[in-house]
């Protein structure tokens, strides 16, 4: 009996080795001699592999965020006698050899774990997989993905407000200068350029704050959840967070590293997307006008190209390029929840798609693009005005006048306005030269439509003029938020004061991440062998 099971176990053993290829494939055992070679060992088993070369700092390749993750996994191991303080020194000169190999010439960057923890075990031996005790793949990749996520919405953030504050500048100086204001694509009413550029910086004020909420709920670290239900060990993974720069900790092992990656980056995805609508709706806007053979708004000589067969053409190339990048960041939004749609939890298809598809570098470009259109903006306020002057944008005001004024019901008023407007577009006539008997006759006819006491227009030829003039009607706005000069210009000091506290919140950030790689540093430096 005992020989048969022997035999048994045999062929087992045997039948296991002669099938290797029905084996998952281990990375570590997989030999690599180069980065390039790691990185293609692991992409043929579909592990890991880092596509993208990121920046500096709290930025930077999977590779380098592997190995912090191990400084402050062996930080954090030692401290809490999880390994031994002998063990910790040795398996922290592991972790510094992978460092210092891969600055040298043919030093080896691979961003699977199993092939950084080998280079280790090379160095000082098995000893070194310790530092993967009561951690995953699962909990590392998902550290590192949010801190790629929270780094690309710093950056996007810096964009964002580097727009904004190129819009108030120009609302800034242009208080004065009026405009017409749209609905429906039809002219409207008369407002200032300020006014208008204000109410699309509130907009951007607006993901300004979506991104700080955002943060919050970002930067909270996995880290120490091993696959998705913790592990054996009593890893402190408060302290691992602090070391890696989260505010921390994802409390739910399972939805750290499983389900939370599903609607952080969404929503991060979300908030960009919502900035490249706005940004394409101010740029339609402007390019409506460089379609006018005299447009009061253009872009800069310089700044446009030439066509290569019709000479008196200036293409704005700025505002179709900015365009263009506005409506991949919207494109590049959806195929983000494309790939999380209908996946079941856990799978990988939806965890890294924001940094696959490259959207955040896509929504920079954009506000880099965007920065180019406003630098390059030329506003001709006499131009503007005649735009106003030839159309009834102020017929409004003929109804609200008559009734703050003199007590005429809004509906009188309104039908004067409009028998103005018929009469008016009818004969061709602009609201200067509208004849102030003429407008005495259309009041009569509107007050007897209402049978209305008082059927002579009360107000005076030089008070009807005025009434007309877009710049009274601007300027005689009250309430909070009109287009009033001194309206405007409280309401761009405010935007002001927000954009200033806006970037303290960015430079505070980034100060608390570059201060937590300052103590890990600080921590892991401790732990090496006093002999390097």
């Amino acid at each position: 009996m005992r020989t048969r099971k022997t035999l048994l176990h045999l062929a087992v053993v045997y039948a296991l080795f002669a099938s290797s290829g029905a084996m998952a494939a281990n990375t570590a055992e997989l030999p690599c001699r180069t980065t390039a070679e790691c990185a293609e060992q692991a992409r043929k088993i579909g592990a890991t592999v880092d596509k993208s070369a990121l920046k500096g700092g709290a930025y930077e390749s999977q590779f380098s965020w592997l190995n912090r993750i191990n400084k402050a996994s062996i930080v954090m191991l030692t401290e809490e006698g999880i390994v031994s303080s002998p063990q910790g020194r040795r398996i922290a000169g592991g972790v510094q050899h992978v460092v210092d190999q891969a600055a040298q010439a043919g030093g080896k960057r691979p961003s699977d774990v199993l092939q950084v923890e080998q280079i280790m075990i090379d160095k000082i031996g098995p000893e070194a997989s310790l530092i993967h005790s009561g951690r995953s793949r699962q909990d590392m990749y998902a550290t590192y993905r949010l801190a790629v996520l929270r780094a690309q919405v710093l950056d996007y953030s810096d964009a964002l407000n580097s727009s904004r504050a190129r819009l108030l500048k120009i609302a800034g100086d242009n208080v004065d200068t009026l405009i017409p204001a749209y609905t429906n694509g039809v002219q409207a009413m008369p407002i200032s350029y300020a006014h208008y550029l204000l109410a699309f910086e509130a907009a951007f004020e607006r993901d300004a704050q979506r991104i700080h909420e955002l943060y919050a709920r970002l930067n909270l670290s996995p880290m120490g959840t091993a696959v998705l239900a913790n592990s054996g060990w009593p890893l402190n993974r408060e302290r691992l967070a602090t070391l890696l720069g989260f505010d921390g900790v994802r409390e739910n092992s399972l939805d750290s590293s499983q389900v939370s990656t599903f609607d952080i980056p969404l929503e991060a995805a979300g908030i960009a997307s919502s900035s490249a609508i706005r940004v394409g709706a101010l740029i339609g806007d402007i390019h409506t006008q460089y379609h006018q053979t005299r447009p009061w708004l253009l872009l800069e000589e310089g700044s446009t190209y030439t066509s290569s067969a019709m000479p008196q053409k200036r293409n704005p190339g700025l505002l179709m390029r900015t365009r263009e990048s506005a409506s991949d960041v919207v494109g590049l939004a959806g195929a983000t929840t494309i790939r999380a749609h209908n996946v079941t939890t856990g799978m990988t298809d939806y965890k890294a798609a924001f940094d696959d598809l490259g959207l955040f570098g896509s929504a920079a470009d954009m506000f880099e693009r965007l920065n180019l259109v406003l630098d390059a903006l030329v506003i001709n306020p006499e131009r503007a005005m005649e735009e106003l002057d030839a159309d009834w944008t102020t017929s409004m005001e003929l109804a609200d006048t008559l009734e703050r004024e003199h007590k005429v019901p809004f509906r009188i008023g309104h039908s004067f306005a409009s028998l103005i407007v018929g009469q008016a577009r009818d004969q061709g006539l602009l609201p200067k030269e509208f004849p102030y008997a003429d407008a005495q006759k259309l009041f009569t006819k509107a007050a007897q439509k209402y049978n209305w006491k008082d059927q002579r227009l009360p107000l005076s030829e030089s008070a009807f003029r005025a009434t007309l003039s877009p710049r009274t009607m601007v300027e005689t706005r009250q309430g909070t938020g009109g287009p009033q000069p001194a309206e405007v210009k409280r309401m761009l000091a405010e935007a002001g004061k927000r954009l200033q506290a806006d970037e303290r919140w960015m430079n505070e950030r980034r100060q608390h991440l570059i201060q937590a790689d300052e103590a890990l540093d600080k921590a892991f430096a401790k732990l090496l062998p006093a002999s390097r």
